[in-house]
């Protein structure tokens, strides 16, 4: 990983929403869970592929290229894009921003109400810290 998650303190302050990891140029994108393509498009300079997963869950990736099509259904692991080559995000290596958006409490649809969340939440990978005791004499 290049850079980690940081959540900003409000919707619109600044914070970096989502995790950067290195990849070569070129190299494959891969789903990081089943969903559908619903965005395959061009956001500013670069190119972005975003999925839908069945919780309703979105992942969008950048810089890419060759994204899969709008629609197409994708299982964890399935390539889904490359690493567009022409665009260092993380000067002067490459790497791939994923960000995850989820429903937040109360929404209705996963089309409104997104908040951003710590794409490794969703691998598993991260989590709440918990504290353990050392051996079995830990009674104050």
């Amino acid at each position: 990983m290049v850079r980690g998650f940081e959540k900003p303190a409000a919707r619109w302050a600044a914070g970096h929403r989502g995790v950067d990891l290195a990849l070569e140029a070129g190299g494959s994108v891969l789903a990081p869970y089943e969903g559908e393509v619903v965005f395959a498009g061009t956001v500013v300079d670069r190119q972005v592929l975003t999925l839908e997963h069945p919780d309703g869950r979105r992942s969008s990736f950048e810089p890419v290229s060759n994204p899969l099509p709008v629609g197409s259904r994708v299982q964890a692991g399935d390539a889904i894009a490359q690493l567009d080559s022409n665009i260092q995000h993380c000067a002067p290596s490459f790497c791939l921003h994923w960000g995850v958006r989820e429903p937040a409490p109360g929404s209705e649809t996963a089309r409104r109400g997104l908040d951003y969340t710590n794409p490794l939440l969703l691998l598993g990978l991260e989590g709440p810290s918990v504290l353990l005791p050392i051996g079995d004499d830990f009674a104050a």
